[in-house]
């Protein structure tokens, strides 16, 4: 597809927190966009994921956007986790997760669309274009 077709560039996203093998429900996140290296992030959309882990609410992208950043806030999806005792990471950790935010830039294509998941623990995290 191409932006002559009209089509737009799109985003999507899902988390799997694997220290539980089970999607992270309730992580909010932000979308900004900037069009060129040099240019200001903008935000452009705020979501969170349902209970599928799926955040597939995010608006379609503007118009000469060359890059776009994904801002997880993971800190409260652990700190809630941690406080309904579900966690399965080791009981020593008292500080809250060592990522309390993941940050994911990327460089987009006009008319494409970027499925981007994140796989979460509160010790790393991996991220990769999916379909």
């Amino acid at each position: 597809m191409s932006s002559a077709t009209g089509a737009r560039t799109s985003v999507s996203t899902h988390i799997l927190d694997t220290s539980v093998g089970r999607p992270a429900e309730g992580v909010a996140l932000t979308l900004s966009v900037r069009s060129g290296h040099d240019a200001d992030w903008t935000v452009h959309g705020s979501s969170a994921t349902d209970t599928d882990g799926r955040c597939k609410d995010l608006p379609a992208l503007p118009e000469g956007t060359t890059h776009v950043r994904l801002d997880f806030a993971v800190e409260p999806y652990f700190e809630k986790k941690r406080a309904d005792a579900q966690q399965d990471a080791p009981a020593n950790r008292d500080s809250g997760p060592f990522f309390p935010e993941v940050v994911i830039t990327f460089a987009v294509e006009p008319g494409e669309h970027y499925h981007v998941p994140l796989l979460l623990n509160p010790f790393g995290y991996s991220v990769y274009r999916g379909s």
